[in-house]
């Protein structure tokens, strides 16, 4: 076999085993390692077809690679979330004296945007100004990207407004900019004057309403993203719902899984673990396992799907069954599966259950406890009455407890009666979060009922110096397909007038028909006065 036909043989590789085999011929040829443009694509064929460990080794047996095989491997390690190993290769390629083009300096900014490092990006972009290659649109748009990445909007929209030619990359990834760094509200009025959308642009606008906790908006825009036209992606679906399942619409719901079964969308399995989770939330539990079954290869996170809402149902048996199928199955499990079986166990008030599983988390499967399983261990040990080996256990912990695991002893001190450790957790939420204005009324509770009116008093000034208030209560309700949010005395609702005029007219009739009500025997009547509304 001579070098031109081992181009050829590359070329038109389409399996790992046939590449393999061109590998073992170039060797016996003497075309690898001698030959560095053969080695550089077998390098290169590795590393699409995702080989990393056999490509890394290929690489080091290299003399002298070129750019674009030092630029694959620099995409490999970013493939590999391996951010700092990209950047140190990127440095070697400077100092060896290549001289990177575009696509060297897209890798480096990408590295530089996912590890967070804005010095690094910094550095990187004044390079490419002296090397010229500032007016190159993918090197724009990387720049756009890693600014955003890194929390610099201002750089980000800087390289923006000097860019003289933007494409529909260009704008998404402004959006994606102003979705971080600003906040959905401002990315929205971006978006209304963006002259080229598309459905990624439009999945990011959705999905980023999600994450910001207005389900109710990103609904709304996935209806204007359909009737302007543009056919969803899996992403999108799975951003709408999880909106439906924040919102409980479980009718809504259905209607977007049989969109998504008629564009075959519905079959893939990170859509499948969406579904699941909007039927386990809206409570059809029955649903939300027809559809765990249909999947033919569970991956760990379908399987914690599945777990986590049979606990979440309350169903803690169910889960821990499910687990244990999960074991038999050969899929390992990892650190948020642990936080589901281990939240089973405390529905299902299986303590030794349950202590026997955060030990063979560590001890067997080599997962570091994180705040969850110590939060799930707290709640378990807490609901059994266990209080000072919930204490002890917060005290051992090897990372700092936030206030979910001290509401949750806080929780269990007060069923359980024991007002001291109550306020040592109360304590703690106060110094943590000074403005949840619940854990003051609670411990006011507390001196109150032990008359420590001092203490007490002390609560009730804290809350009007700090000038804390009860947060509104929010509802939504589904109507026809369309999901409405309530505040507490709303003003802002379009139906307003009349909710409150048939508010006011049930407030009516109820007064009427308790003033007729007599209780026989007594002649008792209940007047205005008396009505507590």
């Amino acid at each position: 076999m001579n070098r031109s036909l081992c181009h050829h043989l590359l070329a038109h590789c389409r399996s790992l085993r046939e590449l393999e085999r061109i590998h073992a011929r170039a060797i016996t040829h003497g075309l690898h390692p001698h030959n560095q443009s053969i080695s550089c694509k077998l390098f290169r064929c590795y590393a699409d077809f995702g080989r990393p460990t056999e490509a890394r080794a290929l690489f080091g047996e290299i003399p002298q690679p070129d750019l674009v095989s030092l630029t694959s491997l620099v995409s490999l390690h970013l493939q590999l979330n391996q951010h700092h190993d990209a950047m140190s290769l990127f440095s070697r390629v400077v100092a060896s004296g290549h001289r990177p083009d575009g696509f060297s300096f897209v890798g480096a900014l990408s590295a530089a945007g996912g590890a967070g490092d804005l010095r690094v990006g910094e550095s990187v972009h004044g390079l490419i100004l002296r090397c010229g290659l500032g007016s190159e649109l993918v090197v724009g748009n990387a720049l756009v990207d890693m600014y955003s990445r890194c929390g610099r909007f201002e750089g980000a929209l800087g390289v923006f407004d000097g860019m003289g030619l933007k494409d529909e990359v260009t704008w998404g990834t402004m959006l994606h900019g102003y979705i971080k760094c600003v906040g959905v509200d401002s990315a929205l009025s971006f978006f209304d004057k963006m002259p080229m959308k598309s459905a990624v642009s439009w999945t990011a606008l959705i999905t980023g309403h999600v994450q910001a906790k207005n389900p109710v908006r990103a609904l709304e825009l996935f209806g204007r993203m359909v009737l302007e036209g543009y056919r969803p992606t899996h992403v999108t679906i799975v951003g709408v719902l999880s909106a439906c399942a924040d919102v409980g619409s479980l009718d809504l719901g259905r209607v977007i899984h049989g969109y998504g079964s008629k564009f075959n969308i519905s079959t893939n399995i990170i859509v499948s673990n969406a579904l699941m989770d909007l039927y386990a939330k809206s409570g059809s539990i029955e649903m939300a396992f027809a559809v765990f079954e249909e999947v033919p290869l569970k991956d760990a996170f379908t399987w914690t799907t599945m777990i986590s809402s049979f606990t979440v149902q309350g169903d803690g048996s169910k889960a821990l069954e499910l687990f244990g199928e999960m074991l038999r199955s050969g899929v390992a499990p990892n650190s948020v599966t642990f936080v589901s079986v281990l939240s089973a166990c405390s529905h299902a008030g299986l303590i030794q259950q349950g202590r026997e599983l955060f030990d063979k988390m560590r001890g067997i499967y080599n997962i570091s406890p994180q705040l969850e399983h110590y939060g799930c261990m707290v709640d378990l040990l807490g609901r059994g009455g266990l209080l000072e080996e919930a204490e002890a256990m917060i005290y051992d912990m090897d990372v700092e407890p936030d206030t979910v695991i001290w509401r949750s002893l806080l929780s269990a001190c007060l069923v359980h009666g024991n007002d001291r450790l109550a306020e040592i957790a109360g304590q703690e939420i106060i110094e943590r979060e000074p403005g949840d204005d619940g854990v003051y009324v609670l411990l006011w509770n507390i001196y109150a009922s032990s008359d420590r009116w001092k203490e007490a008093l002390d609560m009730r000034k804290q809350m009007l110096t700090r000038k804390i208030f009860k947060k509104p209560g929010c509802s939504w309700i589904e109507v026809d397909g369309g999901v409405h949010e309530f505040l507490v005395e709303d003003k802002a609702h379009d139906a307003r007038r009349e909710i409150y005029e048939t508010l006011e007219g049930i407030d009516r009739q109820l007064k009427m028909d308790l003033r007729s009500f007599q209780l026989e025997g007594n002649s008792l009547v209940y007047t205005d006065e008396e009505l507590l509304f």
